[in-house]
């Protein structure tokens, strides 16, 4: 296996800061259901064992274009002209599908040694994660 793909249905969800109670640190129940989304996602791609060798990721995510917005605003959305902009925050993003994918893609995501993530409009959420396989395992 060189390369794989993982499509997100829906819009995308970052990961969220650890909250803390009753003198334990704990994460929130939104970035805990959507982790476990991804790795249901992830399922129908996933190799048989984890990867343990270095990979890249190449991250896109489609941004829906709002209702709202007129058609020639719509357009240049579509063709690339407008950014796609907001909250999530890309980062937390990353963060939430580097943590979501440990042992289900990888081992840990302590092996993605390179990330490239771009955020666009589209005619529909999505996410689409394509990991591919940069080193050799360790000798």
């Amino acid at each position: 296996m060189t390369a794989l793909t993982i499509t997100i249905p829906g819009a995308a969800v970052g990961k969220g800061r650890p909250r803390f109670g009753n003198g334990r640190t704990y994460t929130d129940s939104k970035t805990l259901n959507a982790e476990a989304f991804v790795r249901a996602c992830a399922m129908d791609a996933m190799p048989s064992v984890p990867l343990d060798i270095p990979v890249s990721l190449d991250i896109e995510i489609t941004k829906a274009v709002p209702a709202s917005w007129s058609n020639v605003r719509r357009r240049k959305a579509l063709e690339g002209a407008l950014p796609a902009t907001g909250k999530p925050d890309l980062d937390n993003v990353v963060k939430l599908l580097g943590d979501a994918l440990n042992g289900i893609i990888w081992r840990d995501d302590s092996l993605i040694a390179s990330v490239s993530a771009v955020r666009r409009y589209g005619p529909c959420d999505q996410t689409v994660v394509r990991v591919r396989v940069i080193g050799e395992a360790p000798a």
